[in-house]
């Protein structure tokens, strides 16, 4: 597979580069570099406005068809370019992305699989910066195993106690957790069971569904060992979503929400590794102060940047290929790779700070409580990376059922 980028791709590398730099000022020079894993909630207000900054530049959905972006400048990218942006993004240390969820996996869903009604009236508000989402997949009982969803959705073609002129809705009633900015999102895509009775992967949809409902829709969040509450409890009860709003069919979504966990686990993780190149850059730079010699933590450093490597090539093979996205190992593949580097990284950047690792900044006046810096909230956010989004356990499992043919692990205990 040739992977390269030509004349153009270089000319579109310098106006993204110009852009960056004469935007990235004043608050969202303040909130550069913010926002990332274990700190979403630095930054906000900034983050939030530099959204609609990127939409009003014409930068979110530069791979979409111009007519659902309507944007004032709508930058059209080519597939070289889209990863042209993603570098120079990640390099400016722009803040981290309080859209990545709508534009990077709500969208290519909505592209793949919903109707041109709501590919027209989702896609342009989250071009413009002006619409977020969340997720709502995972439950305390179905985190991995999102066959387990126990999640209803009944139809209704009445609410409120008012006629809906025949218009029918769905009320919502369950539990999602681990959801990603549950307060912050205007809408939430969420699994759930649209047919009684039904187990497993069938009788599943997927629905979009407003946040905004007072007294059906409640969010509590969850407090990390990082001392931070990125993710989310989320709690519907009788929560309505629009009969039209449920993306590929009733009873499709099985198939939908596994199709954008291949995005999710695939494609997209191309511009998360290169914030892993930056966050490894930083390691590097806290070893080379570093006055021991420590063969052993050189090699581990140089391994770590040899997998990395790898698995920008694994990711630029994914996007080079028409076929490997649809192949049933690749997402898992890839976070299998991603989640083990992620948290080898954690535990790196420990070693290399030795003791200094294990005390941080404290404000002896009283004022503050002790912090996490960087590092720290580093190490211990990338514990969760191999459970969340998918555990190692269930990557293998479908890696050796569906790729490599071996027999389905016994339920209910080995006899």
């Amino acid at each position: 597979m040739e992977f390269g980028f030509d004349a153009a791709d270089d000319a579109f590398r310098q106006d993204a580069r110009s852009w960056l730099q004469a935007h990235l000022t004043d608050a969202f020079a303040d909130a550069a570099g913010q926002g990332g894993p274990g700190s979403e909630h630095e930054g906000a207000e900034a983050r939030r406005a530099w959204e609609r900054e990127l939409g009003a530049g014409g930068w979110i959905g530069i791979g979409w068809d111009a007519a659902y972006r309507r944007q004032q400048a709508a930058r059209t990218a080519t597939l070289t370019q889209q990863v042209v942006w993603a570098e120079e993004y990640a390099r400016a240390r722009a803040p981290a992305r309080y859209g990545h969820i709508g534009e990077n996996l709500l969208a290519p869903t909505l592209l793949a699989y919903g109707t041109e009604d709501q590919r027209r009236r989702f896609l342009p508000p989250i071009a413009r910066g002006e619409t977020l989402w969340c997720q709502g997949y995972s439950e305390p009982g179905a985190g991995s195993d999102l066959a387990g969803v126990r999640t209803t959705a009944r139809r209704d073609v009445a609410h409120d106690g008012k006629a809906t002129s025949g218009r029918a809705t769905y009320r919502v009633t369950g539990q999602k957790t681990w959801t990603s900015l549950a307060r912050e999102a205007d809408w939430c895509f969420v699994l759930a069971r649209t047919e009684a009775g039904a187990r497993r992967h069938r009788g599943l949809s997927l629905l979009l569904v407003p946040m905004d409902q007072p007294g059906r829709i409640e969010v509590r969040p969850i407090t990390q060992l990082t001392g931070t509450s990125e993710f989310n409890e989320v709690f519907f009860d009788g929560a309505v979503a629009a009969a039209e709003d449920i993306v590929g069919g009733e009873g499709n979504g099985w198939s939908v929400a596994m199709g954008l966990l291949a995005l999710e686990r695939g494609v997209s993780t191309l511009v998360q590794q290169i914030g892993f190149a930056e966050e490894l850059s930083g390691v590097l730079r806290e070893a080379a102060r570093a006055t021991a010699a420590d063969p052993v933590l050189k090699d581990r450093l140089v391994r770590q940047w040899a997998e990395l490597r790898t698995m920008r090539w694994n990711a630029l093979r994914t996007l080079g290929s028409s076929s490997e996205p649809s192949h049933p190992g690749a997402p898992s593949v890839a976070k299998l790779l991603w989640g083990g580097w992620h948290q080898r990284l954690g535990e790196l950047a420990m070693q290399v700070r030795g003791a200094s690792a294990t005390v941080g900044p404290y404000d002896w006046s009283g004022e503050r409580a002790y912090e996490l810096d960087a590092w720290q909230r580093l190490f211990l956010f990338t514990r969760a990376d191999t459970i969340y989004g998918g555990s190692d356990e269930i990557q293998r499992d479908i890696i050796a059922e569906r790729v490599l043919g071996l027999p389905k692990e016994p339920k209910g205990g080995v006899r």
